[in-house]
């Protein structure tokens, strides 16, 4: 328990540098399939797209899953608070989100990537609901249905907003 703050602290510090990653890739995202008619453009934005991946956002997502675990096994008895549970499935959402990602990635630098730059735009709104529920439990230690299902019918109203758009 002596080094649990640090830990924390370094846990906290490594989640904000993977959503980061996961709040700007889909952003590149919505350019290069955009602009994936001008080759030198794409060229540029693949790098990117790798590097933000690669370089900041794997190394983030095993930082804050190692520190996360480590968290929990000086702390067990976080396991008896239902908001740890909830955090957990959404963070476990969050990380098939974080893999769909790198298929995405590969598929529009390999140029079979069926997906609009609408698609993308709405696709980017889902890192940002599944942080607030994450944080909201973390830092309130309680986990409000009410307010869960108010988000992602904001969050859903919102997709839903930028796909109609013309």
């Amino acid at each position: 328990m002596e080094y649990y703050i640090y830990i924390k602290a370094f846990h906290i510090v490594a989640f904000t540098a993977w959503m980061a990653m996961l709040f700007y890739l889909p952003r590149l995202f919505v350019y290069h399939a955009e602009h994936n008619n001008k080759k030198e453009f794409c060229e540029i934005v693949e790098v990117q797209e790798r590097l933000l991946y690669k370089a900041i956002g794997l190394p983030a997502f095993w930082a804050t899953l190692i520190s996360g675990i480590i968290l929990l096994a000086i702390n067990p008895a976080l396991f008896k608070d239902g908001w740890l549970h909830v955090k957990l499935l959404v963070l476990a959402l969050l990380i098939a989100y974080s893999f769909s990602l790198n298929i995405y990635r590969n598929q529009l630098k390999n140029g079979t990537c069926k997906r609009s730059g609408k698609f993308f735009r709405a696709y980017n709104e889902i890192p940002t609901l599944f942080s607030i529920i994450i944080i909201t439990c973390a830092v309130t230690k309680e986990f409000y249905l009410i307010f869960t299902l108010c988000m992602i019918a904001l969050f859903a109203f919102t997709a839903f907003a930028i796909m109609r758009k013309k």
